[in-house]
Parts: C-alpha cells; structure tokens; sequence
C-alpha cells in the first residue's frame, strides 16, 4: 500500500477506532434511538456504554494492555562506550500550541526530548536527530515538530553542528525510511533509538525490516509495575486516554505488519 493512502486510511479509521469516540458515537447513537420506535436498542446501547465506561474508569484495563508494550524492550543494562548517533522519534512536541504560543510546548512524551539531552551529554561527539514533521491529514502542514524541538533541544545545551533535523515525515515508518536516508547508517554503527517504551516494539520492527539494527533506548513509561487489578479506581478521563493510547498502539502493530510494512506482528529483543 502506497505511503499516502496508508496515511490518510489510518488516521480516518483512528477517527472511529479510537475507544473515547468509538464509545461516544454509540452513546450518540443509542441516545437518539430512545426518541424512535427502536427505543430498546437505544436503551441496550445507552448501558453498554455505561458499564463499559463503568469498566474503565474502574479497572486498570489500559494499563494492562500498555504494560505488555511497556515491557517487551527493557532498558539496556549497560550502555556502549561509543555510538554512531541518537534518534529521537518525534511524538513530544505540540506543533499547534507551540506555533500559537511562539515556543516549545510539550506533552506527556517529553522525557523523549530529555532522554536525548541527555545521551547527548554521555556522548559528547555523536550527532543527535530529531525526526517529525506534520501529522496532520489536511489543514496547514507546513507546521512541522521538527522546527520547534530544534532551538529547545540547543536552547537545553546541543551543540547546533550535531543536531540532525528530518521534517518530513508523517509517522513512524516514515521516520525510520528519511531518517536512514539522511544518515546512511553503516552495519557496523550502533545507533540509539530513543521513543517513549510503549512505542518501541512497533519502531524496532520498522528499522529491522529497514534493515538497521538499532539499540533500543525506551522512555516515557506510563505504567508502575505490578498493575494493580485489585484496587479500583474512578478515573474514567485516564482510563480512557491510556486505553486509547494502548489501542492504537496493537492496531499499529497489527497495520504495520499486514500491509508488510515490518517482519514480526509484535517484535522482541531477541529480533
């Protein structure tokens, strides 16, 4: 499948798939119902809806499903004296704030950015590259994350000559193909990948199939170990937000390796 249609499939079929809108058009729906002759399948609609949001706000179900991610590429035990570069996949930047606002806004990924800041320090001669450009499906494009993680990542203390900026790509396929374009990896390099670790075992997947091994370097974890399935909660807004998170993660796994885009439907360290 063509890069364009696999990019606009996904982000209309996320427009649905997602579970917070998926379980809004049914509560819509099944609300509309009660006001027609198919009343009862409005009511039956109505109360999935409840006890399914009953299920998430009370029970660590996104959580479980992030975990299993989280945990499938630990980090490294012991880092290498030397490596040939640092990525960092976008995903940390809000283009739309930063451009309104006229300065770096970040989200909950941040730790990509720090992580980097960091590695950049250990490794005082590898260069650093930021890949991200415009997720967006229409409206302006030319917003790209790319030009706003530059001046914070030199502002945070990068030098100018080692930062690598790709600002073309629209997800992550596209960022392990410009990003391999624009470095020339050799096999003999060992490059860090940094991304937040419930993103990892998709983007492994991608830099195999483009056959560049990297080291897998995760961040942003969003789960504490063990989960506890025994302590509920009432936190529907963060359930719904790590489900939706988790979903769309296993949808991409699932995506990616039916369209031929990576070897393995759910990649591991051993390769």
């Amino acid at each position: 499948m063509p890069s364009a249609m696999f990019f606009t499939l996904s982000k209309a079929l996320w427009a649905v798939a997602a579970p917070s809108n998926a379980l809004l058009l049914i509560l819509i729906a099944g609300g509309a119902l009660l006001w027609t002759s198919w009343r009862r399948l409005g009511r039956w609609l109505v109360t999935a809806v409840a006890a399914a949001a009953t299920l998430i706000a009370t029970l660590p179900v996104g959580e479980g499903l992030l975990l299993v991610l989280e945990n499938r590429f630990p980090s490294p035990p012991a880092l290498p004296d030397d490596v040939a570069g640092i990525i960092v996949l976008g995903g940390a930047v809000q283009p739309d704030i930063s451009t309104a606002r006229r300065q770096a806004s970040l989200n909950d990924a941040a730790e990509r950015i720090t992580a980097a800041v960091a590695l950049a320090g250990r490794y005082a001669d590898a260069p650093v590259v930021y890949t991200g450009g415009s997720a967006r499906l229409w409206l302006d494009r030319t917003v790209k994350e790319a030009t706003f993680a530059g001046p914070l990542l030199t502002g945070l203390g990068l030098p100018p000559d080692r930062l690598v900026l790709e600002d073309q790509s629209r997800n992550t396929h596209e960022n392990v193909l410009f990003t391999q374009t624009l470095m020339d990896p050799q096999p003999d390099q060992v490059w860090l990948v940094v991304t937040s670790a419930f993103h990892m075992p998709r983007s492994v997947g991608l830099f195999r199939a483009a056959g560049w091994e990297v080291l897998p370097y995760p961040v942003d974890y969003r789960v504490a170990t063990p989960v506890r399935w025994w302590v509920p909660t009432l936190k529907l807004g963060h359930g719904l937000t790590l489900l939706d998170m988790a979903v769309r993660e296993w949808i991409g796994l699932a995506a990616y390796r039916i369209t031929g885009r990576t070897e393995a439907f759910f990649p591991s360290p051993e390769g």
